[in-house]
């Protein structure tokens, strides 16, 4: 699981089946100190809402999201799994 920051949303008229209807994301991967660390990624947003600004929980490993989407030839590697609230570290 990684921390994130929202950027922005992807809107798309042609995408792959498996994207249909799931809402892209934008997302910064951020160290223990909510600082941005390494490169900007694609995230779907899964059920959680998340808009630009919102500090996010990112699944980034394909065999756990295929399980949480109940679909085991999605080609989503990137989940957003839930928005913080806060970090204590």
């Amino acid at each position: 699981m990684n921390l994130c920051k929202v950027l922005g949303s992807i809107t798309s008229t042609l995408k792959h089946p498996a994207f249909e209807g799931r809402k892209l994301m934008v997302v910064q991967p951020l160290d223990e100190k909510q600082q941005p660390q390494g490169k900007s990624f694609i995230a779907v947003d899964h059920t959680s809402s998340a808009g630009p600004g919102d500090v996010v929980l990112v699944m980034r490993e394909g065999t756990g999201v295929r399980q949480i989407l109940g679909d085991k030839t999605l080609p989503i590697r990137s989940l957003i799994v839930g928005v913080v609230d806060g970090v204590d570290a």
